[in-house]
């Protein structure tokens, strides 16, 4: 599929750094012979615009007839972030190109580019075989260090370089320790970006991002900052984010279910309404089998859900896709069920949103999930010792249902405006 419409697209003012990403690999640049660039920082700091209207021109510049590798941490994810804006800026240039939707692969003029998403371990295997001349790495804090070295690897085309942006992870992260941290050694160009690097966002706007995060990600996303998960992980949480009045909520709103599937492990379920707005979470079930000393099975554990649900089916119930047992219980019930989103980071980021901004709040009689609130906190140990972050696998029943329930059904951010 052809695409050519300049009218599609207008550029914003360029901002210092910005002008430093189009014009690092022309040879007046004092940086032409540098072999990669990273471009780090908060959120909406304009790295990836930038970056995309870089990497395109310098491929189209400098080669013909090459191959380059285009990756984000999913193909989803790479549509959106990426070749939206690619297809903007060739329309806007008036430069002709190809897009084969099913294989995802991109062709301008003789050069094609191989999109790629890199979303866990086994994502380098489609790497290898390819001889590329330059790659372009989105959100590449998120790709698995396996894949990095890999996409690394296949660029080697004389004159290859390496685009690659991302927002700030734990110091220990192997970006920051084997790329940031030995830029010069490896003449690599490091630019730090911040919201105000971002010439097109106005002020109200930028109060608005910095009021939706504190703490941990108040540092990384608005601050920019390399710095370690440590603590309390959802150190925003406090009185404004606890009900006790239900003011007709369940007539007005959605009806989730979320699940945390015990056996030896506590059993949680959380009854969860959504008006749109906020999020609810109305009612928990908590029943832990090594400290009543009574272990429930899978049947009783149905006929405790359904006590708990009552007379009225929920829209769905959200459960954690390694209980198939309790799942195909359910589904025999008649109940519509959902394997949960277990993706732990990034749900850890959106519930801290959420919370920080208001939009989610908890019945005062949820005793349990008020207390791991207070006690759920980051792994030290497995940060410094293995780069790993997570939480300590401990007080995180409740936890990781209301991650379940946030991660999978909640689409679209509810920010303030």
């Amino acid at each position: 599929m052809k695409k050519n419409n300049g009218a599609s697209f207008q550029f914003k003012p360029f901002s210092r750094k910005q002008k430093k990403i189009l014009t690092w690999w022309l040879n007046e640049s004092p940086y032409c012979d540098y072999d990669m660039i990273i471009a780090d920082g908060s959120i909406r700091s304009g790295k990836t615009v930038s970056m995309v209207d870089s990497f395109i021109m310098w491929a189209q510049t400098c080669f013909r007839g090459e191959a380059f590798i285009i990756a984000g941490r999913s193909v989803g994810s790479l549509k959106r972030n990426i070749l939206r804006p690619l297809f903007q800026i060739l329309n806007a240039k008036g430069i002709s190109y190809e897009y084969n939707r099913s294989e995802n692969i991109i062709r301008v003029g003789s050069n094609t580019f191989y999109c790629f998403g890199a979303s866990n371990e086994a994502s380098q295997d489609v790497l290898q075989g390819l001889t590329a001349a330059g790659a372009l790495a989105d959100e590449a804090a998120l790709f698995p260090q396996s894949f990095i070295n890999q996409m690394i690897g296949r660029c080697s085309v004389e004159g290859s370089k390496i685009w690659m942006n991302c927002n700030p992870d734990s110091p220990y992260h192997h970006i920051k320790t084997e790329f940031i941290d030995k830029a010069e050694e490896k003449k690599i160009l490091h630019l730090h970006f911040t919201l105000d690097d971002n010439l097109s966002l106005s002020e109200r706007v930028k109060e608005r991002y910095k009021r939706m995060y504190s703490g941990l990600w108040y540092k990384r996303f608005i601050l920019g900052l390399w710095v370690m998960a440590e603590g309390i992980i959802y150190d925003m949480f406090s009185e404004r984010n606890v009900y006790s009045d239900r003011l007709g909520l369940r007539g007005r709103s959605r009806r989730y279910i979320a699940i945390d599937y015990g056996t030896s492990n506590p059993m949680v379920f959380l009854d969860i309404l959504d008006d749109g707005d906020r999020i609810w979470v109305d009612r928990e079930y908590y029943y832990s089998g090594r400290e009543k000393g009574i272990q429930k099975t899978d049947t009783e554990y149905l006929e405790d859900f359904k006590a708990f649900v009552g007379d009225e089916y929920p829209d769905m119930v959200l459960i954690d896709p390694s209980a198939a047992s309790f799942k195909t219980l359910l589904r025999r019930e008649g109940f519509r069920v959902k394997e949960a989103d277990n993706e732990v980071n990034d749900g850890i980021r959106i519930v801290g949103m959420m919370l920080q901004t208001g939009k989610l709040l908890i019945h005062d009689s949820c005793e349990m999930m008020k207390k791991e609130f207070a006690s759920y906190v980051w792994d030290e140990k497995a940060a410094i010792e293995r780069g790993v972050e997570q939480p300590v696998k401990q007080n995180d029943h409740t936890m990781d249902a209301l991650r379940y329930f946030i991660k999978t059904m909640i689409k679209k951010w509810r920010l303030p405006s």
